[in-house]
């Protein structure tokens, strides 16, 4: 059996994933964690092959979850779902250590396969990503001005360009209103623009939002 944790803030979120997993027969999930210190909590007590992981945690983020699996040469595969296009997001989350970047919205029976293919030892690559990384590769895409936001700067960004107040923000990255705002002025200087309306836009553009 493929032994299987969930790492997302939304129960019901997670409830589903459990029983798309468990369907499958040789998967059984052996924890569930709603942010990385009941993850941490968590990882104490059971042993699991692959890890589902939400990109928009509270606090740490799924990368920062990424990093630290890495820092501790953990053996755990990681599968990290998001609810952002994963021809945007998902190289970062390669890159940071993921086996395979999926959105919410794919095909379950996608989501079964990933987790599969990954605990062989293998990655899973979505047609999205692949030509993302092809166009990379062959240089017929210049590097954004978004790929060189750290990832509490990329956060920050997606969170305003959903129409978060700094207040929201602050809260859900359970991080203090003037360290946001630090952020949101990195973001702004970064990607060259003066308000919350241009940062919006420019998500959009780049296709960073839904």
């Amino acid at each position: 059996m493929i032994r299987v944790v969930v790492v997302d803030d939304h129960a019901l979120i997670r409830r589903g994933l459990r029983e798309t997993l468990t369907e499958g027969g040789d998967i059984t999930v052996v924890g569930e964690a709603s942010d990385y210190g009941e993850l941490r909590q968590l990882l104490r007590t059971v042993e699991c092959d692959v890890m589902l992981l939400d990109v928009n945690l509270p606090g740490r983020s799924g990368i920062d979850v990424l990093t630290a699996l890495g820092e501790q040469a953990s053996r755990i595969k990681v599968v990290v779902l998001s609810q952002y296009p994963e021809d945007q997001y998902g190289i970062r989350a390669l890159k940071s250590g993921a086996m395979a970047y999926l959105n919410k919205s794919t095909d379950p029976r996608k989501i079964v396969d990933a987790v599969r293919m990954v605990a062989g030892g293998r990655k899973y690559v979505t047609p999205e990503i692949a030509q993302s990384l092809l166009d990379t590769v062959t240089g017929k895409v210049e590097a954004a001005a978004h790929e060189q936001l750290s990832e509490r700067e990329m956060q920050t960004l997606l969170l305003i360009a959903s129409g978060k107040r700094l207040s929201e923000i602050a809260e859900t990255l359970r991080l203090s209103p003037k360290t946001v705002s630090v952020y949101r002025a990195r973001v702004l200087e970064k990607l060259r623009v003066a308000t919350n309306a241009e940062l919006a836009a420019y998500a959009i553009k780049n296709r960073l939002i839904d």
